[in-house]
Formats: structure tokens, sequence, C-alpha cells
């Protein structure tokens, strides 16, 4: 099939589509559209496909990935067709689109952009808003029973906003990107809630009392039910298992959860991060929503599949153990308060020396960033590839106020090699402060 003046492929088409349309991962705050007018030009084109599927929506600051990905987890293995539609992509732009954790065919790909490739210059439309509508018209055609549709940014604004769920979530509110949604918490919390609709049930992973009364008042407004799965459920017990988290956990408040006659669901995790612990509220307190409105989900789904989300779903990158000998861990938490989980985290470890690669992109704020770090680490600084990476001796710095030390490195690569050589065995190699780190090592 010829397109333009080369022949088609899967690289050529993503080079087509990583240049010629705006790209937030690479342009940053320049690739955001402010409304939704493109994404529904484009889903007009193929027959508004977001119609005829049903959705989860989901947002939040953090844990928005892990929560999709627990979701669809537990869904496939309840024998539903699941797309799960997720941003933004590690190693391969398929990863955002999956059916039952399978990545949709490059051939998809190209035959989405090559029959769209005039609308595209009519519409110009960014690179997010042609993801969502390549997802929506995938989910649609192969006719899943359910698709977990996971917000790009903010949530009034952001493009995957023109579906009508069963269910809506908003994980947690934090400071990212402020320069866009706000420099309140209220403000964030305001241009999240933008996906609570008319009508539809809203769970809100984390109670936060300086943002609480936006979801309340909200979900009055729009005569839509809400639940706070923090205050839903209490933790008995959590600890490292091997390869797991293992979980106790108990519904606080009548009915409880489970369909056994234990009260306790006992669980084990393979996301081992203790971050995942909030995250595992809101999925419980999802799929609890989701059997209320028929959805045939038992104890036994939930516990297989939250033992094997990675392999079920794709998932990385999330405290992920990339090598043992010195112990090797990447995380993508890359704002102020995944950061504060990552050092928790780091915290749980027993080690000698900690090397830290970090890395960032240039329109986060990394002072507030940096003046978390430990200063008692060796770190590896070094610039993402792309665009938006800061550069690395900038980064360099800028650490450097806060009494953080190190060397740069001229790439993601060289500086974990680096630390990994200079590791003992009884150190500790951390790599992450970018989602574009993480995607460079795994």
């Amino acid at each position: 099939m010829a397109y333009g003046l080369w022949t088609m492929d899967y690289q050529n088409t993503l080079h087509y589509l990583y240049t010629r349309l705006p790209m937030f991962t690479r342009d940053g705050a320049s690739a955001f559209k402010k409304d939704l007018t493109n994404t529904l030009a484009l889903c007009k084109l193929l027959g508004n496909p977001q119609h005829r599927f049903k959705s989860i929506h989901i947002g939040g600051t953090n844990g928005k990935g892990s929560t999709s990905h627990m979701l669809a987890a537990i869904l496939q293995t309840a024998g539903y067709k699941t797309g799960l539609y997720t941003s933004p992509h590690l190693k391969d732009f398929r990863e955002r689109i999956r059916i039952n954790g399978e990545m949709i065919s490059e051939q998809t790909v190209i035959d989405f952009v090559a029959l769209h490739q005039t609308d595209f210059e009519n519409i110009q439309p960014s690179f997010f808003e042609m993801t969502v509508a390549l997802a929506f018209d995938v989910f649609a055609k192969e006719q899943v029973n359910i698709a977990i549709i996971e917000v790009g940014l903010g949530g009034r604004l952001d493009s995957t906003n023109i579906i009508t769920p069963l269910l809506s979530v908003i994980t947690n509110i934090g400071w990212d990107h402020m320069n866009m949604l706000g420099n309140t918490l209220q403000l964030i919390a305001a241009e999240k809630a933008g996906i609570i609709k008319p009508n539809v049930p809203l769970v809100v992973g984390e109670y936060q009392p300086e943002v609480a009364d936006t979801f309340i008042n909200k979900t009055k407004k729009e005569n839509s039910e809400m639940v706070f799965a923090s205050e839903e459920w209490g933790l008995i017990a959590a600890e490292k298992d091997g390869n797991y988290l293992a979980v106790d956990i108990q519904k606080h408040v009548l009915p409880t959860f489970g369909l056994s006659d234990d009260p306790v669901l006992h669980l084990q995790l393979d996301l081992t991060g203790t971050y995942q612990l909030k995250n595992l509220k809101t999925v419980l307190s999802a799929v609890q929503e989701l059997r209320e409105q028929g959805f045939t989900i038992t104890d036994e789904h939930v516990v297989k599949a939250l033992k094997q989300v990675k392999t079920l779903t794709g998932l990385h990158g999330r405290w992920e153990v990339i090598n043992n000998q010195p112990l090797t861990i990447c995380d993508t938490g890359h704002n102020p308060d995944g950061i504060q989980e990552v050092l928790k985290n780091i915290a749980a470890v027993s080690y000698n020396k900690l090397h830290f690669v970090i890395g960032v992109v240039n329109d986060k704020d990394s002072a507030k960033i940096l003046a978390m770090l430990p200063k008692a680490a060796v770190y590896y600084f070094c610039k993402p590839d792309i665009p938006r990476g800061l550069d690395a001796e900038t980064l360099k710095q800028q650490a450097g106020v806060f009494d953080l030390h190190g060397d740069v490195y001229p790439s993601v690569q060289s500086a974990l090699q680096a630390a990994q050589a200079n590791a003992a065995d009884t150190d500790l190699v951390f790599a992450g402060g970018s989602t574009f780190v993480v995607a460079e090592i795994i």
C-alpha cells in the first residue's frame, strides 16, 4: 500500500504519526488541545464508535494506570472480552490499545492511518486525539464486552471524555501538570471531576479533605452516587512474600465484599509496590459497583487476576525488579506524590548504599522532587531521549542546590550501566524520575 512517497509499513506509519501530529510526550503543553472538537470530528467520521461499547473511565493524578490494568485483569479473568486503553506507552505504541491483554496488530495501525490520512490532514488532530479515535474504533469493531479507558491528562478536556461510561473512577488528586490543570489542588480536582457524568456512579480512590467537596458537589449536581474507596476498606495485613505483596483486606461496611462466607479477602498481588494498596481499594470498590450493575465477578476471579496482572495485561514499570545482583528496581513515579511513594518503597529495602539513576522532563517542578530525595545516595544524572527531557547537566546543577551529588551521563543506559558497575551486591540501584527513563531500560 502506498503512503505518500514511501511504502507503508509499521515503522513508517509510526514515523508519520510521531512527526506530523502534535505529540504531548514530545512537545508538551502545546500539544494539549483545549477542547474535544477534533476527537468528536474524528469519531464522527468513524461512525461514533464511542457509543458502541460499554466502558469504565479512570482518571486521577497517580495510580490510574495500575488501577486500569488491575481492573482489566479481573474482567478478562471473569470471562469478559476486555478492551484496555492507557498512555503513554513504554516500548511499543501498541501497548496503548489492548484486548484481553494482547496488543492490537501492527497491520491494524497501518490500515487505520492509511485510510484516514486525508482526514488527519483536514482535522489536524494531535497524536493523542488520533490514538483515542483508533482505540475507540478498534473496541467497537471487535465488539468488546467492556473497555477500560484511562484518562490521558486532566479529565474535563481530555480526548477520552467523549464516552458515557458505566462507571467513573478518580484515583486521587496530586501536584502534576499545573501549567495546564491549575496551580491549586482544588483547580486540579475540578478538572479531574470533569469526567463525572449524569447518573453514572463514581468511585474516588482516596478521601482527601481538601478536595473531597469538589467530588461530592459534582456528583450531587449530576445525580450520581459516589463512594470513597479508602473509607470502604480496612487493611488487616500486608507484607512482601517473595515476588508478591500478600494482602488481607476487609470491607468496613455491610454488605461484605466477599461472595464466600469469609469476610476477609486474602490476596497476592504481583504488583509489589506498597502504593498498590491504595489502588487495590479503588479496584475492589469498582468491582463491587460492577457486580451491582450485573457483572458476574467472583472472589475467585479477583484472587486469580490480581496474582498475575503483569502477565494478563502487560503492565511494566511499577516497582519492577530488573536485576538482582545488584538489586536494580525501576518505577514510573514522576511527580511529588509518586516520588514520595517510591521513597517509601526504597526505605523498606535492606541495602548498604543507594545508587539513584535520575532523569526528568523539563516541564515538571523538578525542585519539588529534588527536595525530597535522600542526600546520602549517589546520583547518576541523565536525560530521557525525548525533546522534553531536561538536560542532564542542568539537572545536576539543580540537584546540587539540594546537596545531591553525582556525575552526568550521556544517556539513560550509560547512567544505568555505571550505577550497576559501581554498586556492590549489597547495594540498591534505583532508576526513575520520569516514565521515559523507565521506558529506556525495561
